[in-house]
Order: structure tokens, then C-alpha cells, then sequence
């Protein structure tokens, strides 16, 4: 089953009905809702919404004889599922309502058939209104309804506009919205004022910086952060463009943090908090110093923090655990080391001593997210767990990765392009022309459980987090 998304290539178009079952979602007490693609439909027939197995039967069954889209699952307690759901999703309890609907917003398709055989369906027919066609349907009078040829949605009409935008247009979009102020230097707004000067944003962003720049305002605070480490990089990409000494002396601060007062140094770059995240926290921020300075001690320091942090988190099958607290591999948190790696690798010297460790273990974690990658293209909230939601941050980070990846020739084969063009179509697909975004998963320490990584929050709005990373996305698709 964790091979699924290799099997069905396209959305709703895998092969013959009741192969390639899949999910849209996780219940509250753990067990997956299937689902299982039509071959060539455009239509998903929804059973179990009037709580009645009957209706599930039924939804299977003629949507396997018309090659529609199945939703089964039968909802406890259905009357209390509000559409469009509110509240955060996907935390329950509400959670179910949260999958069916944003599953529906992701697939775009022309119709909706609710099953009712008994109970009530609920408020989703109304709701989708003006987005995608819907209707109750008795189980007798599903056959007949399915035999009926449907237009375009307008909800497939506002997908298609998305997908057909240039890394460019989505990039000048999401720079809009992101990208315009520094508060503090902590990844997020960094990378986001980074996507900002591939996009020839220089002046602006040095205005942005110039409180750090001048002394005026402290780039670390006196409880600093990993993601202040990570933030810093922002100084070494306007140092590569301007030469100015001072945005160099500020990465050194940052990487400085990996050494002890005699230069000695530490075990690991420090505030780690043993999370995969410090992939990308602290890595790039000690190869990008070692480039900028020419100072072997940061390459080794970066070389001395990478395989501390692999004993923590690698896992034997390729991907990694968020934390030694739980083995749930994390979307973000295998987007972080993907990214990470990526600009390690794009720092280190081509004849550096630890340029292979880095490269090989690059390749190893790209090759193994391959087998996750859902069939449009995105990472989950948990990556192996396919019933988990589609996260937006954790395909934006692994598709800059890819892209990078490619472009150098650290990876090669239509198998990575594939999968490049798959996540850059599924945020496409995520993200609107106004800079709302679809399934950013919030803020996320390390958890104890499977099912709260479950729970996380999925913001479906303008999101800082979310559009630094799509930005960043866009912009390395730049030629």
C-alpha cells in the first residue's frame, strides 16, 4: 500500500475500478478513509454521509460500473458535520468533515453525487454550490445519474487557470504578499525576502535589513532560536550580491554559534532540540560561512552537525523521524533535511573532503521520498502515511531540492523530473492569486504520537510560512 502513489500516475485516472485504493483522510480513532478512483471520470459518488453502510454499497458499486470516483467511508453522527468546515483542521473532533471537503477542493471534479439511503447527507451538497455541482441521489438512481455527461466545474475552471501560471507569475504573485518585513531574523521571513531578491528585489530588501545592517536592531535576540541560524542566510545571498562586509560578518555571527569561546568545536550547532528540522537550521548557515570566509573550520563543523543529527533521525528506511520521541516521519521534518542538503551542497567546494557524505545521503533521502509522493504530486503531513493530508511547506521544500538537485546533476533520471513537475503542479494547484494557501501544516515542536502529527493544525490562508516556501519553490524554477 505505501507504493500507491507510484501506481496511480494521474488524478482519478488510475486503472481498473477497485485497484489502487487510497485515502482522503484519517478518522479520529486512527482508521483511513478509502477511497478508490474512477478510470477517466471527472465524478465522485460519496457514500456513507447518511451514516448507513447501505449508501457505501451503493457509492462502490456503481461508481465501479461507471468508473467514477468512490468516497466510502460511513461518517458517525453526520448530522454534526458542518460544510465548509471551521475550526482547524484536522484535529478531532470535526476532522472528517475537514478531509472530505478540502480533499474535494484539491481534486477539482465536475460533479459531486451524494448516496443517501436513509439519514441525512448533510450540508455539503448546499455548501458546494457555485464551486462544483452537487446532488443528493437515491442508491436506485445513481446508475442513471452517472451515465450523464458533465461539464467543466467551476471549481476545475479555477484549478486549470492555476496550473497553467509560469514559476514566474506565481512567483510575482506570492511576492506580493510575502516577503516585506524582517521582525525578526528567523527563517520564514527570510526566505521569503530571498525569493524576493531573485526576483530583483535588492534595494527593497536592503531597506528591510538595514535596522541589522546598521547595528540598530540585534540579528540575535538574547534567546535566540535554531530558526535564527537558518535566518541568517538571507545575509549571506546579499553579501554574494553586494560585497558589503557587514552582511558577512553577520553569517559569521550566526555560524559562530557552532564553537566554543577557545574555537573549539561543540558536538553539534546548538538549539538543535535533536528535531530534523537542524538539517536545515544549521547546515547551510556553517557551508554558506565556509564559502564566504574560506574557513575550513565551518565545512568540518557542517560535516560534525549533519552526522550528529543523522544518528537521531535517519531511519533505516531512508526517510527521517521528526525526533527520537516518536518514529512519524514528519512531512516538514523531511523537508527540512531536503532542503538543507540542497544548499549544503550547493555551498561545499566540488573537491571538499565531505562533499560525497553529503551528496550520497542527498541522494538516498530524495530517492526514498519518491515512493511517497501522493498521485498529484504532493508530500504528506506525514510522509509515509498516505491518509494523512497533503502538506503544502514539506512539497514546496523537497521541490526545491529536486529542482536544484537536477539542474546540478546531483540526481539524474525522468523518475526525479517526474516528480519535480508533479510537486510544483500540486502547488500550483494550493496556491490562489491572492496568496491563500491550502494545507500549510502550523507550527510543529516535536510531538510524542503518530496521531498528533495527525492533528496538527492545516492552515488554509495566507501564511507566512507557507509562502516563503512557495516563493522559494517558484524562484528556483526561474531560469
Amino acid at each position: 500500500m505505501r507504493n500507491w502513489p507510484l501506481v496511480c500516475l494521474l488524478a482519478l485516472l488510475p486503472a481498473a475500478p477497485g485497484r489502487c485504493e487510497s485515502f482522503f483522510g484519517v478518522t479520529a480513532d486512527g482508521q483511513p478513509m478509502p477511497v478508490v478512483p474512477g478510470k477517466g471520470s471527472r465524478v465522485v459518488v460519496i457514500g456513507g454521509l447518511d451514516g448507513t453502510e447501505a449508501s457505501v454499497a451503493a457509492a462502490r458499486r456503481e461508481a465501479a460500473r461507471h468508473g467514477a470516483t468512490a468516497m466510502v467511508h460511513r461518517f458517525n453522527n453526520p448530522e454534526r458535520l458542518a460544510f465548509p468546515p471551521t475550526g482547524d483542521a484536522y484535529a478531532a473532533p470535526g476532522g472528517e468533515a475537514h478531509y472530505l471537503w478540502r480533499y474535494l477542493l484539491q481534486r477539482a471534479p465536475d460533479f459531486v453525487y451524494v448516496v443517501a439511503s436513509g439519514g441525512s447527507p448533510g450540508q455539503l451538497v448546499e455548501a458546494l454550490q457555485g464551486k462544483i455541482p452537487a446532488k443528493v441521489v437515491a442508491p436506485n438512481a445513481l446508475g442513471a445519474e452517472l451515465r450523464a455527461k458533465r461539464e467543466a466545474s467551476p471549481w476545475r475552471k479555477e484549478i486549470e487557470r492555476r496550473l497553467a501560471r509560469t514559476p514566474e507569475q506565481v512567483a510575482r504573485q506570492l511576492a506580493v504578499q510575502y516577503g516585506h518585513a524582517l521582525d525578526d531574523v528567523v527563517y520564514i521571513p527570510a526566505m521569503a525576502l530571498v525569493g524576493r531578491l531573485r526576483l530583483g528585489a535588492l534595494e527593497d530588501v536592503e531597506r528591510i535589513v538595514a535596522p541589522y545592517a546598521t547595528g540598530g536592531k540585534s540579528s540575535l535576540t538574547d534567546k535566540p532560536s535554531a530558526s535564527h541560524q537558518s535566518g541568517h542566510l538571507l545575509f549571506g545571498e546579499l553579501y554574494k550580491l553586494t560585497k558589503k562586509p557587514v552582511y558577512l560578518d553577520l553569517v559569521r555571527t550566526a555560524a559562530g554559534m557552532a564553537f566554543e569561546p577557545d574555537g573549539a568545536m561543540k558536538d553539534a550547532m546548538p538549539l538543535h532540540n535533536e528535531m530534523s528540522d537542524s538539517f536545515f537550521m544549521g547546515c547551510p548557515i556553517l557551508a554558506q560561512a565556509g564559502r564566504l570566509t574560506g574557513e575550513a573550520k565551518y565545512y568540518d563543523m557542517a560535516l560534525r552537525h549533519f552526522r550528529f543529527m543523522q544518528k537521531l533521525d535517519l531511519r533505516p528506511d531512508g526517510i527521517y523521524r521528526h525526533s527520537p520521541l516518536d518514529e512519524a516521519a514528519w512531512g516538514r521534518g523531511n523537508g527540512f533535511p531536503a532542503l538543507g542538503l540542497a544548499l549544503t551542497l550547493g555551498e561545499l567546494p566540488a573537491d571538499h573532503p565531505s562533499r560525497p557524505e553529503f551528496l550520497a545521503a542527498f541522494q538516498s533521502h530524495l530517492r526514498a521520498l519518491l515512493h511517497h509522493q501522493d498521485d498529484l504530486g504532493a508530500w504528506h503531513q506525514v510522509i509515509d502515511r498516505p491518509e494523512s493530508y497533503p502538506e503544502y511547506t514539506a512539497t514546496a521544500m523537497i521541490g526545491v531540492a529536486l529542482t536544484r538537485g537536477l539542474r546540478e546533476g546531483w540526481i539524474k533520471g525522468s523518475a526525479f523530473e517526474v516528480a519535480r513537475d508533479g510537486a510544483w503542479s500540486a502547488i500550483k494547484r494550493r496556491t490562489a492569486g491572492d496568496g491563500v494557501l491550502l494545507d500549510v501544516c502550523a507550527s510543529t515542536g516535536k510531538q510524542k504520537s503518530l496521531r498528533e502529527y495527525y492533528d496538527r493544525p492545516a492552515i488554509f490562508a495566507r501564511d507566512a510560512r507557507g509562502g516563503a516556501m512557495g516563493l522559494l519553490f517558484a524562484t528556483e524554477l526561474l531560469p
